[in-house]
């Protein structure tokens, strides 16, 4: 029988530097229960500044007389014994004879503040007038069991969901000032979706699309020595689920080569349907068309999320950093606590690979009882409930991030 999944994963990308906000692969869709099933269930910058470096050296020779010292050109030329020399080029010289003859010279060597943008910190976005990219790869898995209590009779009440997903999402920044940035971003993603029932055959589907996109607006309003914060406002289109609006706040606080920092997000959804959840589609053996949907919350239209968390951003040597960060969301039907840990690799001030991992470590989806419906020739009919367990989420991916 062919069956009809999907996966709804409200997730916003980097917004080339932007904060990730995800609330994870939450297999689901959206429908009208009072109808026919629908056609389509849906699916910074950590600032190393190099030192000023200042170095001062004292050269003592008996009975000889001072010269001139030029660090451009590598010149000397002897002068009177006896007179004052002072050299104008970029490096400060100064001579001096005493009267025992002793020349003493004294050199104070100075290099320019050097401000290096680490493209992978959660802080990153493009001063005026740059442009930043992030190109991110992952491979996402999402699965828990389920336990059918029918209302009447089922022939198969127990089954496993399993996700598989490969995901391409682009995520482009402008610097309009050097506090306040541009955000676009488009996410096309591969997913195979399984229902691997007890005794019944698996159930499959394969889905291909691009199911993500938004734009945005980024404010650093705080960047000093020991703080940074971000603000940012962002719309996203998540294709045949809903529309959303978020807001992201994050502040930092820096130490030595380190960025402290905690953030709050929020998300304001609208869905298209007002029940959704995960769904299967597909004839039975009489060849009659039926649905089996397993409804996370019913007849809501609107709904409010957010998450909460902390991480740190290290510098752990010039090419070299690290992020971790642990977070928990309320996702109204269930919350989640996730950790996620990145290695970055800078080698130059244009270029860097930023290598993540990220998975689920609780999640209060596990024992809860989840309402599931069918229909059949389009009637929607309650079928009883369906409890889940063993709820986890993982994901593992690369992001190629340019900035220009």
């Amino acid at each position: 029988m062919k069956k009809y999944f999907s996966a709804l994963v409200l997730a916003a990308a980097t917004f080339g530097a932007a904060p990730a906000m995800a609330i994870g692969n939450n297999a689901g869709s959206t429908v009208d229960l009072t109808g026919a099933p629908a056609t389509r269930p849906g699916a910074g910058v950590n600032y190393q500044t190099y030192e000023t470096r200042s170095t001062t050296r004292t050269y003592s020779n008996s009975n000889v007389a001072p010269q001139t010292y030029t660090t451009q050109q590598q010149v000397y030329a002897r002068q009177p014994q006896g007179r004052v020399y002072r050299n104008t080029a970029a490096t400060t010289n100064t001579a001096t004879t005493t009267r025992s003859g002793v020349t003493r010279r004294t050199e104070t060597v100075r290099t320019a503040v050097k401000r290096k943008y680490y493209l992978a910190h959660p802080f990153f976005q493009p001063t005026e007038g740059k442009f930043g990219s992030i190109t991110d790869l992952s491979y996402n898995t999402a699965s828990y069991d389920i336990e059918f209590t029918p209302a009447g009779t089922m022939t198969d009440t127990s089954a496993k969901w399993d996700m598989k997903q490969f995901a391409i999402k682009e995520d482009f920044s402008f610097g309009i000032t050097d506090r306040i940035g541009i955000l676009a971003m488009a996410r096309f993603d591969s997913s195979k979706y399984k229902f691997d029932w007890k005794t019944a055959p698996d159930d499959t589907m394969d889905d291909s699309d691009l199911n993500l996109y938004g734009l945005g607006v980024q404010w650093r309003f705080v960047d000093n020595a020991k703080w940074i914060a971000t603000l940012s406002a962002i719309y996203e289109r998540q294709k045949d689920v809903a529309n959303e609006a978020l807001l992201d706040l994050k502040a930092g606080y820096k130490v030595s080569k380190s960025t402290i920092y905690g953030l709050a997000r929020g998300w304001y959804v609208h869905f298209d349907e007002e029940n959704y959840g995960n769904g299967i589609t597909g004839k039975n053996e009489l060849g009659v068309e039926e649905t089996l949907f397993i409804a996370y919350e019913t007849n809501v239209k609107n709904r409010f999320l957010a998450e909460f968390g902390a991480g740190v951003f290290s510098v752990l040597g010039e090419d070299w950093t690290l992020n971790l960060e642990a977070i928990f969301g309320y996702y109204k039907w269930h919350n989640q606590a996730y950790v996620k840990g990145a290695v970055g690799w800078q080698p130059n001030d244009w270029f860097a690979l930023n290598l993540y991992a990220r998975t689920s470590f609780y999640d209060s989806a596990e024992g809860k009882s989840l309402d599931f419906f069918g229909t059949e020739n389009g009637v929607w009919d309650y079928m009883g409930k369906a409890k889940l367990d063993k709820y986890n989420e993982t994901s593992f991916g690369a992001q190629v991030i340019f900035y220009f």
